[in-house]
């Protein structure tokens, strides 16, 4: 295996009409770039791990993800299950090209500029970056679960899963944005939840809770993947007039501000019980979580390529 050699997985979105086109113009600049590759094409979301760790195990040390967030997380679960030798070879990068690319946003890149992209990528600038890990608690399978971005409890979780099945059914994202609305009328809009951030015991009624190593899609707006920390806000159940204004707040990045909102800063979260709220990590939905699990964070723990 060369070591310049890039182990691509290209994600296609869910249900757009010539879903290649975006990856034959990535193809055909890479080429144009000299880029030494090999690819492969996920069968699904389910796939990507699979993907990603058959490309670890081959000795790929670069490993580029075409696509949104969920297909990255995935990814890194896969890489990281390869063990300790590899999690510390391999360097992870992104071509944004789903539905959320939250964590792409973050360093700068975008889904319009593939071309910029692939040139910071070919620069190999590297740095290391958190990690933020759940791990189940008394039950047989406790192996953790890695997420970048943020880990979401409750509503947003129920909303990240509804847009998924919506794109696979609709495929057009306006419809899938309808039908995602009308859907989330039938809701449950809040959940018994207990858990413990610092010396705050916290066991009420709940709407969201979003723990963010990064932005969290705009509910750990302060979030960064490189302190060692983890931001965490907690949404109870406002009136409806309050949500719509937590919603305006969120979009203009004063979510925090919100007075349903309470924030934290900590380095671990113990949660006792999710009242049986959807638990989702970077927007994936985690179809076997369980509580009590802890979630925290490891301090600059794998290599990402970021812009140079």
């Amino acid at each position: 295996m060369e070591p310049s050699r890039w182990g691509i997985i290209y994600c296609p979105k869910d249900g757009v009409r010539h879903i290649h086109k975006e990856w034959e113009a990535i193809r055909s600049y890479l080429t144009e770039k000299g880029v030494l590759y090999d690819f492969v094409q996920s069968e699904g979301p389910k796939s990507v791990e699979r993907l990603a760790a058959m490309l670890a195990s081959n000795g790929y040390t670069t490993i580029i993800i075409v696509g949104g967030d969920a297909a990255l997380n995935r990814a890194l679960n896969g890489v990281l299950s390869q063990g300790e030798e590899v999690r510390r070879s391999v360097a992870f990068g992104v071509i944004p090209n789903g539905w959320g690319n939250d964590f792409a946003h973050f360093w700068g890149f975008e889904e319009d500029n593939y071309k910029q992209t692939i040139d910071w990528l070919i620069k190999r600038r590297i740095r290391k970056v958190d990690v933020g890990y759940c791990v189940p608690e008394r039950t047989e399978d406790s192996h953790p679960r890695f997420f970048l971005n943020c880990v979401n409890v409750g509503l947003v979780a129920n909303i990240m899963n509804i847009k998924h099945k919506t794109r696979r059914f609709w495929g057009m994202l306006t419809l899938s944005h309808l039908s995602s609305m009308f859907l989330l009328l039938f809701q449950r809009m809040e959940h018994k939840m207990h858990f413990k951030v610092n010396l705050d015991d916290i066991d009420k009624s709940v709407m969201t809770v979003c723990i963010g190593s990064a932005r969290g899609y705009g509910q750990t707006p302060s979030g960064v993947p490189y302190n060692g920390l983890l931001d965490v806000s907690v949404v109870s159940h406002p009136e409806i007039s309050q949500m719509v204004e937590a919603l305006w707040m969120l979009f203009r990045g004063r979510f925090l501000n919100h007075k349903a909102v309470k924030s934290y800063r900590t380095k671990e979260v113990d949660f006792f019980d999710n009242g049986k709220a959807m638990i989702s990590l970077d927007g994936a939905v985690w179809e076997n979580g369980s509580t009590p699990m802890k979630i925290g964070i490891h301090q600059e723990w794998v290599n990402f390529i970021i812009p140079g």
